[in-house]
């Protein structure tokens, strides 16, 4: 029996559930880069060890040591991981949507006979697999317009997610919204009863009217869910300027947080004088943005450094569990001109003392698809650059999945 040598890059939530799913299958090995030894303390066939990424040249080394490799690393990254694997021949999975530094790649990944398989987690990734199958049952019996909602969540891509541009299809026209104007248009969105959420359009969507196959859909609009109140308060941050991304020589360690607000948003004082409602002063107030505490600078930005008081103070405490929603929605038109509103809800609750929702959902769901991939699944290994837009991909890994315990639940609506 010939082992098989993984590395996974990375070591945040998601690495844990996904090492643990492919660790059932003894052929694996797996090496984790990016890591403390804390990860895989008590795991069999695996090995910390301590990477940076950016570094070329380990990195090189790593990569042509391994069969395969798992980009968790930021989406950044990926292209050189990729653009490394393609020259040792080496498949690579992630869980990021394709951008088009990955896309440009395809050639080279064919060339080498190499498969890189993307958008393996839970958005993207569940969401795909039940869009797929929903979409293809409805055509099945000759129905058309389906629309599409998701929901994710993750410390700084959250923020920065919240700051996209964003593109779809509405009653047959195409609608652009600016990355300020976002968090504006956000409207309340029902789920189901005892949460108070609201939408807001995700990214590019208009690409999903190819990949799903519905060119007969008049509305395309795949969302982000967030709890009432948040969009209004993410947006405040942004015209305060806590997501900017460029270094700000005056971002020294010393300043209290109260200083570094004042001087981001250009006041005369450090009193309390932002010109937002009541709720967002006390936002900005219980995240201690008004404080006298030292700053924790991180990366000489103001996201960075706001990403690390975010996590000091939003951190979940022992005994809380997160959760994750994730909701398709289809509108759909039969052939005798009648109309029905379908559903797919996932409700992913983490576990106290265990995986949290999220990293359950991404991690396993990624493990099943490169044990699908290394196993030869012949949908899987297929090269060149993929994603779970075919039922031939998206069944395996759904069906896997479902023996997990993470399932959406199909109703009319």
């Amino acid at each position: 029996m010939e082992d098989i040598k993984i590395l996974v890059l990375g070591s945040g939530m998601v690495a844990p559930p996904c090492v643990g799913f492919l660790l059932r299958n003894k052929k694996n090995h797996i090496t984790v880069g990016e890591s403390s030894q804390s990860l895989i303390t008590g795991l069999p066939r695996s090995t910390a060890i301590a990477l940076d990424v950016s570094a070329a040249s380990e990195l090189e080394f790593q990569i042509a040591s391994h069969n395969l490799v798992i980009s968790l690393v930021p989406y950044v990254y990926h292209a050189s991981v990729i653009t490394l694997a393609i020259k040792h021949k080496v498949n690579v999975v992630t869980t990021s949507y394709i951008s088009d530094a990955i896309r440009d790649l395809d050639h080279s990944a064919k060339k080498a006979g190499i498969v890189i398989l993307n958008e393996v987690g839970v958005d993207p990734g569940v969401d795909h697999l039940y869009a797929i199958k929903k979409i293809d049952e409805v055509h099945a019996k000759g129905g058309k317009n389906p629309l599409g909602f998701k929901f994710s969540w993750s410390p700084r891509g959250a923020l920065l997610s919240q700051f996209n541009s964003a593109h779809f299809l509405s009653g047959g026209k195409k609608v652009e919204i600016s990355n300020k104007e976002l968090m504006g248009v956000a409207k309340p969105y029902f789920v189901k009863d005892g949460y108070g959420f609201v939408a807001y359009p995700n990214r590019n969507s208009l690409p999903f009217q190819e990949f799903y196959a519905i060119p007969e859909a008049d509305t395309v609009i795949r969302g982000s869910l967030r709890y009432e109140g948040n969009p209004a308060f993410v947006k405040a941050l942004i015209d305060l300027g806590w997501l900017d991304t460029q270094a700000k020589d005056w971002l020294k360690a010393g300043l209290i947080w109260a200083e570094v607000l004042q001087k981001a948003i250009g006041a005369k004082d450090t009193s309390e004088s932002v010109s937002e409602s009541e709720r967002i002063i006390d936002g900005l107030r219980w995240i201690g943005l008004f404080s006298s505490e030292q700053a924790t600078i991180r990366g000489g930005n103001l996201l960075d450094t706001l990403c690390a008081q975010l996590e000091k103070e939003l951190s979940y405490k022992s005994g809380e569990r997160d959760l994750v929603m994730l909701q398709h929605k289809f509108v759909i038109e039969w052939q005798d001109g009648k109309k029905e509103t379908l559903t797919s809800t996932l409700e992913v609750y983490g576990e106290p003392s265990g995986y949290s929702g999220m990293a359950k959902s991404v991690g396993i769901t990624c493990g099943i698809a490169t044990q699908l991939l290394l196993d030869g699944h012949k949908a899987l290994n297929t090269p060149g650059v993929l994603a779970p837009y075919r039922k031939e991909i998206c069944d395996p890994i759904r069906e896997l999945l479902e023996q997990e315990g993470i399932k959406m639940v199909e109703a009319l609506g």
